[in-house]
């Protein structure tokens, strides 16, 4: 039974027809994702965004507009008793030289290109938003 929603709030940095990627695990699954996380109660989604930023990469942004928001139902691949809702927002980094993963649980970073043929994010959310990233910045 779904008893919870599980609010994802994450960004889309790109450069070079190349987007920020993450590769993490996850309840000893590998995962490879956006930067972001969980809203936090009291949060608001942007302040979520700059917060995840500070605490994973020691970075600051620039929020240049909302991107995507999941459209369908769909329940956590981790929890089945939450539900999930994921947003998207497509981001600058302002202060790349400081650049470094704080977050022990990230193995590494990566900038993959937006024109590679394949779509190689495992989450289903997330495969929807490289999709359109290759829409946008192609």
């Amino acid at each position: 039974m779904i008893d919870k929603i599980n609010i994802r709030v994450y960004a889309c940095a790109v450069k070079d027809k190349q987007v920020l990627t993450l590769f993490e695990e996850y309840a000893g699954e590998p995962l490879m994702k956006f930067p972001g996380g969980g809203l936090e109660y009291g949060e608001g989604v942007l302040e979520c965004l700059h917060r995840e930023f500070d605490e994973e990469l020691n970075v600051k942004i620039n929020v240049l507009e909302h991107f995507y928001t999941q459209e369908n139902f769909l329940v956590s691949r981790f929890r089945e008793n939450e539900q999930l809702l994921t947003i998207y927002y497509i981001v600058d980094i302002i202060n790349e030289e400081d650049f470094i993963i704080m977050d022990p649980c990230i193995e590494k970073t990566e900038w993959i290109d937006i024109d590679r043929p394949d779509n190689p994010f495992p989450l289903p959310i997330d495969k929807i938003v490289f999709d359109k990233l290759k829409e946008k910045f192609l």
